[in-house]
């Protein structure tokens, strides 16, 4: 493994790691894990493609404890430094949760440096009183963090989850600093996308995992294979049946591999 460090636009320190050797593949943890949360996953793709694990801004080491440096348009930015710093003039993307969502930011955005994306759980599109809603979440759960703790901040909303989330919010714990997960809470503030149909114009050839809880809705996964230009929707699910970060890899890389070997 190898460490990188780099600086984005606005001067913040990100941080990531590599394995592997071959074509390079951007792997994006969800929000509350960091990047060691994607390394089972990574482990059982280095054979074939350097995995570059970003632990994304406001995790891990990563530290950006300024709510407003919390942007999809930032997120995105931060991933076309790392490739600018790679001198990578294209690379395969993949995340969980938040990092799908920034997968297809980035790809919509610059579509020439994406060459294929995945999708591991699709987060909600709201819009009206869904995004209000998704607001008063997320600020509540800062609330409870500014208060109590990282782990306070989670424990009321974990049993909605499937099981492998919580095992790699649990892990991430004691590596990350609170008033940056604080800040990065404010994300929610900004808006991804306002409707499904606006991934109609994201061309990179992509792969859907459906997500089973409410942030991550089986439907959604389905329309977003749909409305991909060049979707496909996975037969694996991120279910209750998938417990540990290991299990995740497990499940996911045969059909990873598979789709990239086909498309990057």
């Amino acid at each position: 493994m190898a460490e990188i460090s780099f600086r984005a636009a606005d001067d913040c320190a990100l941080h990531a790691t590599t394995v592997g050797a071959g074509p390079a593949l951007v792997l994006l943890h969800a929000g509350g894990p960091d990047h060691r949360s994607m390394l089972p996953l990574a482990e059982r793709l280095a054979d074939r493609w350097t995995v570059v694990l970003p632990d994304l801004r406001g995790y891990g080491r990563s530290v950006c404890t300024d709510p407003a440096r919390h942007t999809w348009a930032q997120y995105t930015d931060d991933v076309i430094r790392l490739l600018d710093h790679l001198d990578l003039p294209g690379a395969a993307l993949a995340g969980a949760g938040l990092g799908s969502t920034i997968t297809l930011r980035t790809a919509a955005a610059h579509p020439a440096r994406v060459r294929a994306a995945v999708l591991i759980g699709v987060e909600d599109i709201e819009d009206g009183e869904a995004k209000e809603a998704e607001i008063r979440f997320l600020d509540a759960f800062a609330a409870r963090v500014a208060a109590d703790g990282i782990e306070a901040g989670w424990e009321p909303l974990l049993a909605d989850f499937p099981p492998v989330v919580g095992d790699m919010v649990r892990d991430a714990i004691p590596r990350s600093d609170p008033a940056s997960i604080v800040a990065a809470a404010a994300i929610g503030h900004d808006r991804s996308f306002r409707s499904v149909d606006e991934l109609a114009a994201i061309t990179a050839p992509t792969l859907v995992f459906p997500g089973t809880d409410p942030r991550h809705p089986t439907a959604l996964a389905e329309a977003a294979a749909t409305t991909l230009p060049h979707g496909r929707l996975a037969t694996t699910a991120i279910g209750d049946d998938l417990r540990t970060a290991e299990d995740l890899g497990r499940a996911l890389a045969p059909a990873i591999r598979e789709f990239l070997a086909g498309v990057a």
